[in-house]
């Protein structure tokens, strides 16, 4: 597995570059966000970590960038550590956020995870449908009527593929939360966030819900008419 390290730090970098191939990674380098990007393109890696204070180009623009292309995973590592900037990361397409100073231990795990469920992602069987929703796991593309309604980060992939496979059911919140993120990988912040964030696609408003609704206290199910 390829991991892309873009951090301006190069003390920090090479700590990293360190415990990453110790844990049996191939690593590559850059040090700001234009050559990340660069880098990226070029190198096709399976996981970014990616620093949010970087020159040339904000490490956010070029979470933005990476989502916005099919979501090669990205898992953020900040000193930013205000649940507003949390919340923008994961906002942005951003996997999952970590803050500094941060366990090298625990980062390799929460990259493990990352990259678990985006292999579990990849394998998955062709589209599923929901009455006039199809989705394609694989391709992360979402159809209404037949007519192409969004591209889908990762973890949005994930959200809409267990509610529609369960469509008219109630989740639990916290099956939920251990289906996209795995046991002690997300909260229900997190969880909130990411439904917004699929609301904005999917939704006409997204501030009143028709398809993926929520039902106080117990978690969300999708309505698909």
């Amino acid at each position: 597995m390829k991991v892309l390290v873009v951090e301006d730090d190069l003390a920090l970098a090479d700590v990293l570059a360190f415990t990453l191939r110790r844990a049996g990674f191939e690593t590559m380098m850059a040090h700001d966000g234009l050559e990340g990007l660069d880098r990226w393109q070029a190198e096709s890696p399976d996981l970014i970590i990616l620093d949010l204070n970087l020159p040339r180009l904000d490490g956010m623009a070029v979470c933005r960038r990476i989502s916005a292309d099919g979501g090669t995973p990205i898992v953020i590592l900040s000193v930013r550590s205000d649940d507003d900037d949390v919340v923008l990361g994961l906002e942005q397409g951003a996997d999952d956020y970590v803050v500094k100073p941060f366990s090298p231990r625990q980062l390799v795990a929460r990259i493990e995870a990352v990259l678990r469920r985006a292999t579990s992602q990849a394998i998955t069987p062709g589209p599923i449908k929901a009455d006039a929703f199809t989705l394609d796991p694989t391709s992360h593309k979402l159809w209404l009527n037949g007519d192409p309604v969004a591209s889908l980060t990762p973890l949005e992939n994930r959200l809409l593929e267990v509610l529609i496979r369960n469509s008219g059911q109630v989740v639990p919140t916290d099956s939920l939360i251990d289906y996209i993120w795995g046991p002690s990988g997300g909260d229900r912040v997190m969880l909130k966030q990411l439904v917004y964030r699929l609301r904005r696609k999917i939704e006409v408003d997204a501030s009143h819900p028709n398809y993926l609704v929520t039902v106080p206290g117990v978690g969300y199910t999708f309505v698909p008419t």
